[in-house]
């Protein structure tokens, strides 16, 4: 990358760096995720004001030098997401989305479809408060697995290619199983899950299908057992 660069960022995490500075971590459209350094950023004139918080959208102009972390010259807002801020449920979705996306998408490589996701996501918590329910982060977690390459199998056994007598879910396997090819390790994954997780891939995020907690609980495991498995990281639990 050159010197300067102009992206489109999400802030996910911001963190104190000495006396007057903050360390970002941000997800880009064009180059996946990239650290950055906002110098002053803390003092009560800085220039950036209070753009720099996470879950903004915004348009930065960075510099890059010999170090990991890029400096931040430039900042505008493309979106706040005011009325997200506003309530406890949805600030805590956005945080569980941001530390879901730092821990799985965590290299510098583009992937727009991921981008878009997770900014739509957060605009749907801003518009909508009942967004932050759990059917719609298990929806928004569903998907991220596809635009990260680590969708499961659904459509047939994973083992022998069944489409029916489906019962459990096989995490090193990726995907679903029938009984006769049920093996240790294994977990119960009932016709409400599957429906579940499978509507969730393929509808949109404020379409999210409802569920049982019971089913709710078996995809959650089997979002974070695939990416156990396959991706090589530990998610936090959504139930």
């Amino acid at each position: 990358m050159a010197n300067s660069l102009k992206i489109e960022a999400i802030v996910l995490r911001k963190l104190r760096y000495g006396e007057a500075d903050s360390i970002l971590h941000l997800y880009t459209r064009e180059h996946g995720r990239l650290g950055a350094i906002a110098k002053g950023v803390r003092r009560s004139k800085s220039r950036f004001g209070g753009r720099l918080e996470p879950f903004f959208r915004l348009e930065l102009i960075l510099h890059e030098g010999r170090g990991d972390l890029a400096t931040i010259t430039s900042a505008e807002t493309l979106d706040g997401y005011p009325r997200l801020r506003g309530r406890a449920a949805s600030i805590d979705a956005a945080a569980k989305t941001g530390d879901f996306v730092l821990r799985l998408l965590d290299d510098r490589e583009r992937n727009e479809p991921a981008f878009n996701l997770l900014a739509n996501f957060l605009a749907l918590l801003d518009a909508d408060p009942h967004a932050s329910r759990r059917e719609v982060g298990l929806s928004f977690r569903a998907k991220m697995l596809l635009a990260a390459g680590f969708s499961p199998e659904l459509g047939a056994c994973v083992q022998c290619g069944a489409d029916e007598g489906i019962v459990a879910f096989s995490p090193s396997a990726g995907g679903v199983v029938c009984g006769d090819c049920r093996e240790q390790g294994d977990f119960d994954f009932g016709a409400e899950a599957h429906g579940f997780l499978s509507g969730a891939i393929g509808t949109a995020l404020a379409d999210a299908p409802a569920a049982s907690p019971d089913a709710l609980r078996q995809v959650d495991r089997a979002i974070g057992e695939t990416l156990e498995h396959h991706a090589h990281v530990r998610m936090r639990s959504l139930m």
